[in-house]
């Protein structure tokens, strides 16, 4: 973090006292409250509603209304109670998520109940942002299992479904095989299925068998005034029957009775379509459920009467007893066991044992990091090779994978703006597709048959071309062939993929709407300290004008112990290293960018940049003694740095009544991957820039070394003038990401297109509060992994929507017999229903196409055993 905000008056600074002592305040800095205007859905205003799970009737129900075009609905519902500012369905995990304009006790329960009364049926969710590991795991293992039931159940009735259309054309088979001269098929059994009543009573059964629920549901939805594709395929299946019924009872007519293998042919393409989607459908949640099979249910409880510290080499004393509960009854202090291969549960530190742990679902990195006493350890990571005891540090809904798993949740509620495309298309698309069937029945009987009698020689018009019967056959074509299907389906399906398998590869993504944001990123600012650098600087030299230099350092540590920053941990690591008591302090006051004020033994005492320092006190150090100072400040690179990859900080310290009376200086160490990632984004055709608050020489360094244009650097930015900087290029038309670690990057942050912030599991700041994507591997190669996800993400939200628009610009006029009078070409129903089966299979595999992302796919991770035979230095 580069330290060096507004220059605040001097003068009100100088009469500044601390409050009176409660402790050190970790978080003083205004930026640290008020975090809703950057966060889309504030926690205690958020209520998320999912689908009734009373019986799985009611679940098939709700969930297939949800799937097949009513998200706009579910909506438009929600939207119009007064009480909501907005909300955003997520049609795949069936949720929809809302926000209200002010707490209101009951709400949930109230808006869950008016979409059950509208033909969603609903609950409200308990717990929601406050929700545990377990019952965060519990909801979605059981909307998945509830989906695999549901597939099993569409299977069935699939298996139905066909085989009522195997009986239906039985005689058609028949007829095929004798004109090939195969006299089978001619017996008593197929001359019954010939049988107009007997194939009657097969679309009768198909009707109200595999196909009841669609023709209720939609039928149900027509009355309630909000017709979905159900209600399209139910009413083009009973018109189908009708149509042959009328046929059957008034034989005058001379129409085809044949005609009743249409609605049975019709939903059986139907429900073979949906079935093939759900089964993609669940494997497009595959990566969200992998994150929550990284929610351990229990846990392994340490319980012993021992205070002894363990021994050497041993995990648990001798009077120690472990007990399996449930994971969030485990307590901060608590001590758990976890042996190999198992997930750890919370977040903690390793009090016993060793061991290789894969955190690759976290980070993205697919090597493991080995582990031993003392070092931190994350819930949702796995233990590969010995037994561990962790003390817990965090747990319940506050562990890192419920952070994450939340996170992403919040995520895919978020939709993409693209989406107001397919909502303002899907809306209306129903009532459109029934004028339009009726326009096509219209113009048929009244008018198409007159200008093209050339048409009725076409078998849809029956053997003696009745004008009647192609016109009404055409109608039920436009009814089915339509699909709003794929319009709901196009941008969720590709969001949730995209999201989830960000966060597998330790990309926090916070919504569709960042996705489509972050795919049209041409300029990224980068921050210096912690971003290109590695963001853990050591003191390398220290210098004092009258003291004792190890006094100087304990003063800087006092002043520096709470704070987050790099250079406040290089400093207090320092006064660690060399065993120095660190004075307590009375009160804190942080000026984010410039440095910290405390009052140490009665007096204040200031740690930041030069001007900042000096300008805190009435005593002035002379300018000879600053220049002696700097001189004094004698930089000798560490062993893993370079002058060309080194930068380097100075925090001057000054003190009540004294003036400046010492300096540190500090270097960081360029990060590994900071140049090619800098090329890779270059190439790309991405504009690169460095603003940072650190001194001019630093920023030169370290631009040059990566490659950024000296035009694009810039030095001695305070947050705002950063701020400012990214309004300007905003202003030029670039749409610009801005990359940050710390407090004082958090303006920069909000005010970019999209703020993205380099960060790990293990702790959280401003910058990730107010950044839009979270990179938690800590690797500044993930802002190239990221832009590149997003783009491969919308790539496949546009062909799905152009696929979408396409298919039904086509294949409407088609069925509505655009192609009869030229080509003699017209649909049948049940060749118009396998068609919007298709429409909608095609989508979600489209989508499910963005899991071979080659960018983005994981390098294969040796198991324990292989682990076992490598040399350590290579695993570490």
């Amino acid at each position: 973090m580069d330290r060096r905000p507004e220059n605040p008056n001097p003068s009100t600074m100088a009469d500044w006292r601390p409050p009176p002592p409660s402790g050190p305040r970790r978080h003083p800095s205004p930026l640290h409250h008020g975090h809703s205007s950057v966060t889309p859905f504030p926690t205690h205003h958020l209520l998320v509603v999912d689908s009734a799970r009373s019986s799985m009737a009611t679940t098939t129900s709700s969930s297939r209304l949800l799937l097949h075009g009513c998200a706009a609905r579910v909506r438009s519902i929600l939207a119009a109670d007064a009480r909501v500012e907005n909300a955003a369905v997520n049609l795949l995990a069936e949720s929809a998520a809302v926000r209200l304009r002010s707490p209101a006790p009951g709400a949930g329960e109230e808006l869950a109940e008016r979409l059950t009364v509208c033909g969603f049926p609903s609950a409200a969710r308990r717990g929601g942002a406050t929700a545990g590991a377990a019952e965060s795991a519990l909801k979605w293992r059981e909307m998945a299992a509830r989906k695999s039931e549901l597939l099993t159940r569409s299977r069935g009735r699939v298996a139905f479904a066909w085989t009522l259309v195997a009986l239906c054309c039985g005689s058609h088979a028949s007829h095929l095989l004798h004109s090939f001269g195969i006299h089978i098929g001619h017996g008593t059994f197929l001359d019954v299925l010939h049988n107009s009543y007997v194939k009657c009573g097969l679309a009768m059964v198909a009707l109200f068998g595999p196909g009841r629920d669609i023709l209720f549901d939609g039928l149900r939805a027509f009355k309630q005034g909000s017709p979905n594709m159900n209600s399209l395929v139910g009413f083009g299946s009973a018109a189908a029957f009708a149509i042959s019924a009328v046929s059957l009872l008034n034989p005058e007519l001379a129409w085809n009775s044949t005609f009743f293998d249409e609605p049975v042919m019709l939903l059986g393409f139907v429900l073979l379509g949906r079935s093939l989607e759900e089964s993609a459908r669940l494997k497009a949640s595959s990566d969200m459920n992998e994150l929550i099979s990284l929610l351990s249910p229990q846990s392994r409880l340490v319980i012993t009467s021992s205070s002894d510290d363990l021994p050497s080499d041993g995990i648990l004393n001798s009077d120690a007893i472990t007990v399996e509960v449930p994971v969030d009854d485990v307590r901060v202090g608590d001590s758990v066991l976890v042996l190999p291969g198992e997930t750890i549960p919370v977040d903690g530190n390793v009090t016993g044992g060793s061991s290789f742990v894969d955190e690759s679902m976290l980070t993205g990195e697919s090597l493991p990091v080995a582990k031993e006493k003392g070092c931190p350890v994350f819930s949702g990571t796995v233990n590969w090779d010995g037994p561990l005891r962790i003390k817990a540090t965090t747990t319940g809904p506050s562990s890192t994978i419920a952070k994450i798993i939340r996170m992403v949740e919040d995520a895919q509620a978020h939709e993409a703006p693209v989406q107001r495309l397919a909502d303002a298309i899907a809306g209306p698309f129903v009532y459109t597709v029934m004028t339009l069937s009726a326009a096509t029945f219209s113009f048929w009987y009244l008018l198409g048959t007159h200008l093209f009698p050339e048409v009725l020689l076409n078998d849809i018009s029956g053997p003696d071309g009745d004008s009647l019967l192609l016109s009404l056959k055409l109608a039920v074509d436009v009814l089915v062939v339509s699909c709003p299907c794929a319009l709901g389906l196009a941008t969720p399906t590709a969001i949730l993929i995209g999201t989830s398998m960000g966060a597998k590869r330790g990309l926090l993504i916070r919504g569709g709407d960042v996705l489509e944001r972050l795919a049209g990123i041409d300029a990224i600012v980068l921050d210096k300290t912690g971003t290109l650098t590695k963001g853990k600087p050591v003191v390398t030299s220290i210098a004092s004008l009258a003291y004792d230099k190890m006094e100087i350092l304990r003063l800087a540590a006092a002043v520096e112990k709470t704070a987050l920053h790099p250079i406040a941990n290089a400093i207090t690591k320092e006064t660690e290293l060399c065993k120095l008591d660190i004075p307590t302090t009375s009160g804190q006051l942080t000026q984010p960018g410039f440095g910290c004020l405390a009052e140490v033994d009665g007096r204040l005492v200031a740690v930041g940049n030069l001007d900042w320092v000096h300008n805190r006190f009435e005593t002035k150090a002379s300018p000879t003694e600053l220049s002696d100072l700097g001189k004094r400040l004698e930089f000798v690179p560490s062993s893993e740095a370079s002058s060309s990859n080194q930068s380097k900080s100075i925090a001057y310290i000054g003190r009540e009544g004294e003036g400046i009376i010492g300096a540190i200086a500090i270097s960081d160490v360029l990060r590994d991957d900071a140049k090619s990632t800098v090329d890779r984004l270059q190439q790309e055709g991405i504009a690169t820039y460095i603003l940072s608050g650190d001194r001019k020489e630093a920023v030169e360094g370290i631009g040059e070394t990566v490659g950024i244009r000296s035009e694009n650097r810039r030095s001695s930015l305070t947050p705002q003038e950063k701020a400012g900087i990214i309004s300007t290029l905003q202003g030029e038309g670039h749409r610009v990401a801005m990359v940050g670690d710390g407090i004082n990057d958090a303006p920069s942050l909000a005010a970019a297109d999209v703020g993205i912030a380099m960060g790990t599991h293990s702790k959280e700041n401003a910058a990730s509060d107010a950044a839009s994507v979270v990179l938690l591997g800590n690797r500044l190669s993930q802002v190239a992994d990221a832009l590149s996800l997003s783009k491969a993400t919308m790539a496949k939200v546009h062909q799905n929507l152009a696929w979408a628009v396409a298919y039904n610009i086509l294949a409407i006029p088609v069925a509505a017999g655009a192609l009869l009078p030229q080509f003699d070409f017209a649909m049948t129903p049940s060749l118009s229903g396998g068609l919007m089966a298709l429409s909608s299979i095609f989508v979600v595999s489209n989508s499910l196409l963005l899991q071979l992302h080659g960018s983005l796919q994981k390098a294969e991770r040796p198991g324990p055993d292989h682990l076992k035979s490598r040399p350590k230095s290579q695993i570490l």
